[in-house]
C-alpha cells in the first residue's frame, strides 16, 4: 500500500513538473512570436493554479510587452510627425538606393519638378535628364545648381545608411527669386556708381566745353573768317589751355575708370594647388616688409600651425593679401605706433583662416556694408575695385573675405577657406 501510495505520489509530482514545464515553454513561445510579429496588444491572463512565481512571471511578461506597445507608439508618433514635416516643407526632398529605387518623394519636390509619384530614377530621367543626371553623380556633401527657363535649383546631397542599406538623399529648393531679388540689386547698385562716375567726368567737360564756346562767341569779331589774323589776348589763351587741361585730365580718368571696369569682370580662373600657409604667408612678409619699414610702420605676423595646408591658386590669393595690406598700411599713415598684423590660425569650425589687423581709424559703420561694392572708394585716389575684386576671388575659392572694424581701435580683414 504504502508503495502504492509513492508511486501513484511520483506519477502526480512528475505529471505536475511536466505541466508546469510545457505551461512555461508555452508562454515563452508565444512571449517570443508576439516580439517577433511586433503583437504587443495581447498579453497574459493570470493563472491562480500556477502558483505565485507564475503570476509573477505573466507579470512580468505584461509589462514588457507594454514597454514594446508604449515604445512602438513612440515610434510612431516620430515617424507621423516627421512625415508631416517632409510633406509640408517648403525644400523638396528625394530620397533613392543603390539601383536607384526611391523610397521617399515629397509633394514640395513634386511641386517643383512638375511630376506625380514615381517609383525610380529612370522614370525621373524620361522626364528631366539633365537634372537626374546631376542628381545621379552628385557625391554626398556636395551640392550643384540647375537651371532653366523657368526655375534655378540648388541641390545639396547627404548620405543615410539604415538596414545596413546607403541611400541618398537629395534637397532640391528653388531659388529663382532670391536671386532675382539679389541680382536686380547688384545691377541697381552698379547702374548707380557707372552713373555717379560717367557723370563726375561727362559733367565738367561739357560744362567746359560750353564755356569755350562762349569764350570764342564773344572774343571773336563776327567777320573773323575774312581776317587773316585774329589776337587772342594771353588771358583768354589761360582760360582756353586750362579748360583743355581739365577736358584731359577728365577723359583720362573716365578711360581709367572703364580700364578699372575691365579688369573687374576679367578674373582668371583659379589654378588650385596645395600649398603651406606658412610658406604663402612668409612670401608675403618678405615681398613688403621693406616697403612698410620705410614707412615706420610695425609689421608682424604670426602662424598658429606651420604644418597645415589649403588648396589655392597662390598667385591670386598673394593678390588679395598685398591689396589687403597696402589698403591697412594707409589706415595706418600719420598714426602714432602704427602697426599691421598678418595672422594664420584655424577656427572654431576647423576652417582655414588669415586675418590682415590694422590699427588705424577704422571705418564707419555706414561704409562697412559698403566697400565691397564695385567702384565703392573712400579715397580720393582709389579705384574702388580692390576689395571687391579680392571678394571675387574668395568667392571662386569657395571661400570668404570679411570685416570687423572697431572706430579709433582696429580694422579685421578675414580671408577664410
Amino acid at each position: 500500500m504504502s508503495a502504492t501510495l509513492i508511486a501513484l505520489l511520483i506519477i502526480y509530482q512528475i505529471h505536475n513538473l511536466y505541466y508546469y514545464v510545457e505551461n512555461t515553454n508555452r508562454k515563452l513561445t508565444r512571449f517570443l512570436e508576439y516580439i517577433k510579429y511586433s503583437d504587443f496588444a495581447s498579453g497574459f491572463a493570470a493563472d491562480n493554479r500556477l502558483g505565485k512565481s507564475f503570476r509573477e512571471l505573466n507579470d512580468a511578461f505584461n509589462e514588457v510587452l507594454e514597454a514594446f506597445r508604449e515604445a512602438r507608439s513612440e515610434k510612431e508618433e516620430h515617424l507621423q510627425y516627421l512625415n508631416t514635416v517632409v510633406k509640408h516643407v517648403g525644400i523638396g526632398l528625394i530620397s533613392f538606393d543603390t539601383d536607384g529605387k526611391i523610397e521617399l518623394l515629397n509633394p514640395a519636390a513634386c511641386r517643383l519638378l512638375f511630376i506625380s509619384n514615381i517609383l525610380t530614377l529612370n522614370e525621373l530621367a524620361d522626364m528631366h535628364p539633365e537634372l537626374t543626371e546631376i542628381i545621379r553623380d552628385l557625391v554626398p556633401g556636395g551640392s550643384s545648381l540647375f537651371r532653366n527657363n523657368e526655375k534655378q535649383l540648388a541641390i545639396q546631397a547627404t548620405e543615410i545608411r539604415l538596414r545596413g542599406k546607403s541611400f541618398k538623399l537629395i534637397s532640391l529648393q528653388n531659388i529663382q527669386n532670391e536671386l532675382q531679388q539679389k541680382e536686380l540689386e547688384a545691377w541697381q547698385n552698379l547702374t548707380s556708381v557707372l552713373r555717379h562716375e560717367i557723370m563726375n567726368s561727362i559733367a565738367p567737360i561739357s560744362s567746359l566745353v560750353s564755356t569755350l564756346n562762349d569764350i570764342f562767341e564773344e572774343e571773336l569779331p563776327e567777320n573773323y573768317q575774312d581776317q587773316e589774323f585774329v589776337e587772342i589776348n594771353n588771358e583768354i589763351v589761360d582760360d582756353i589751355r586750362e579748360a583743355l587741361s581739365t577736358i584731359d585730365r577728365r577723359s583720362k580718368g573716365l578711360i581709367k575708370f572703364i580700364n578699372a571696369y575691365k579688369e573687374f569682370t576679367h578674373i582668371p580662373k583659379p589654378k588650385f594647388k596645395l600649398v603651406s600657409v606658412k610658406d604663402l604667408i612668409e612670401n608675403i612678409v618678405q615681398l613688403l616688409r621693406n616697403d612698410l619699414k620705410q614707412k615706420q610702420i610695425q609689421f608682424d605676423y604670426h602662424i598658429d600651425q606651420p604644418g597645415i595646408k589649403v588648396s589655392i591658386d597662390p598667385e591670386l590669393i598673394e593678390m588679395v593679401l598685398i591689396n589687403l595690406i597696402k589698403n591697412a598700411a594707409q589706415a595706418v599713415n600719420g598714426k602714432e605706433n602704427p602697426t599691421v598684423q598678418l595672422i594664420s590660425k584655424v577656427d572654431e569650425n576647423q576652417h582655414v583662416t588669415i586675418l590682415v589687423i590694422d590699427n588705424g581709424p577704422g571705418i564707419i559703420p555706414e561704409a562697412i556694408d559698403q566697400i565691397f561694392i564695385p567702384f565703392y572708394t573712400t579715397k580720393k585716389d582709389g579705384s574702388g575695385i580692390g576689395l571687391s575684386l579680392s571678394r571675387q576671388i574668395m568667392q571662386l575659392h569657395k571661400g570668404s573675405l570679411t570685416v570687423h572694424s572697431n572706430l579709433n581701435e582696429r580694422t579685421e580683414f578675414k580671408l577664410t577657406f
